[in-house]
């Protein structure tokens, strides 16, 4: 039996095919596409068509294989939307989360739901794109008169794969708009937002059915297939794959570094939004309670800006040389969307000819500084002893990163999950296929992945 994993990021996706033989979960990357934010009339979009083609045409590359799955399910990055017309059309643009429209817009909401009562009943800290203030801003615009249906990203995609519409919990928990006590939307903040009830759909729970390929999508890619609910949010798949218990946290490295905790309870105080964490939902009701902190999306940048000239290797070794020790706040709002990241950390630090191995010495430095304080937070906030901290997705590749994190907490750092966010969305299709629960699934990935201690 074959479980398809479409995995994309902001970045770039993937298809990744899985399978269990001797009860282990081997995985095979099929398709690869890029992905990224484009300028559109000077506002950031996504080509929502291109995402289409390419999840299509990646499944079709599974039947050209002969590797044909039985299971299909997406996830992607949060807050990010479709709306749809009369017509079952997408308004256009599909903004992505780094445009500016949302500037100032959660002051206005603030008006209306005060920031501390927003946190006490969503857990959602507040960030100027959450979809609560992206919606508001199409109110605003006029854009949301012209809505009748509402979709995440990943809801869209499933979408246009199956003809059934669908909000999936996890994805919907990252926009501020869900009641973390209930797990349902919060209708009374809607209401008082002026968004339209109708637009949201009753929440779907990961590892169920949404329904299976259309006429044209079997048509099209050759074969049928069922199309399952993952823990549509990137994130909530990569920790779906942990196997952590309650003396663990996660860090999901990859363009942002998700720190947290798998709760079994929110923690809705506003101490914990003034700390900068969020309660985001996970596999059967279990809460994220994390922080979000700009992770290699500033080495992304920062070798965009230098031509590509060093690989990632390089440039790691040239902050393992340099002795330099001033620290940036990777979340400073001058690093969400500079035209030059190299410049913007110079002029943070106030040191306009820093040399490229001291400028990256400090991200180094700052990254694990983050994770040390978040971690400190966590056991504060959780009222727990954490001793292990969990590191997976692509970023855990930085072994730089991973002997700082380990020396800077003094905790135990386990790495060894490079696709844990497709990991964790196949393990939701397993857990749909032999009706199991999450931890009897994450016991495949014990089995499975070569999970192994960073020494200093």
């Amino acid at each position: 039996m074959y479980y398809l994993a479409v995995d994309i990021g902001a970045s770039s996706g993937r298809h990744i095919l899985g399978s269990v033989k001797n009860g282990k979960l081997e995985l095979e990357e099929i398709y690869r596409f890029e992905n990224g934010m484009t300028e559109q009339n000077g506002s950031l979009t996504w080509d929502i068509d291109a995402l289409e083609r390419n999840v299509i045409e990646g499944i079709k590359k599974c039947g050209e294989t002969g590797k044909i799955p039985d299971l299909v399910a997406i996830d992607t990055w949060g807050v990010d939307y479709v709306l749809l017309d009369e017509n079952k059309e997408p308004v256009r643009p599909v903004y992505a989360y780094r445009d500016s429209r949302t500037d100032g817009i959660p002051e206005k909401v603030d008006g209306i739901i005060p920031r501390r009562d927003l946190y006490g009943r969503t857990g959602i800290q507040a960030i100027n794109f959450n979809t609560v203030y992206q919606l508001y801003a199409d109110k605003l615009s006029g854009r949301l008169k012209k809505a009748r249906h509402f979709l995440m990203i990943p809801d869209y995609l499933s979408y246009k794969l199956t003809g059934v519409m669908a909000n999936e919990y996890t994805n919907a928990t990252t926009g501020s708009l869900v009641n973390a006590r209930t797990n349902e939307w919060d209708y009374e903040f809607i209401d008082l937002l002026g968004f339209q009830k109708d637009l949201f759909l009753p929440l779907s729970k990961p590892a169920t059915l949404l329904g299976e390929f259309s006429p044209e999508i079997k048509a099209q890619v050759g074969f049928s297939a069922k199309v399952i609910h993952a823990p549509s949010h990137d994130t909530a798949s990569a920790v779906a794959a942990c196997p952590i218990d309650d003396k663990s946290v996660y860090i999901s490295s990859g363009t942002w570094s998700l720190i947290g905790a798998e709760n079994k309870t929110p923690t809705l105080d506003f101490a914990a939004s003034e700390a900068g964490f969020t309660n985001e939902g996970g596999v059967e009701y279990r809460y994220r309670f994390l922080e979000n902190i700009m992770g290699m999306w500033l080495f992304q940048n920062i070798r965009r800006n230098t031509d590509k000239k060093y690989t990632y290797d390089e440039m790691m070794n040239m902050a393992r040389e340099s002795g330099y020790g001033k620290l940036i706040n990777p979340n400073d709002p001058s690093f969400t969307a500079p035209q030059s990241m190299v410049n913007a950390i110079r002029e943070y630090l106030g040191e306009r000819e820093l040399p490229l191995g001291d400028l990256l010495k400090s991200v180094y430095l700052s990254l694990a500084n983050s994770y040390n304080t978040a971690v400190k937070t966590i056991e504060k906030l959780s009222n727990k002893r954490i001793e292990n901290i969990f590191i997976v997705g692509g970023g855990s590749k930085d072994k730089y990163l991973n002997e700082l994190t380990a020396k800077i907490t003094g905790k135990r750092v386990v790495i060894g999950l490079d696709e844990a966010t497709a990991t964790g969305n196949i393990l939701s299709q397993i857990m749909y296929s032999e009706n199991i629960g999450l931890d009897k699934a994450r016991e495949t990935v014990k089995k499975s992945f070569d999970i192994r201690e960073i020494s200093l």
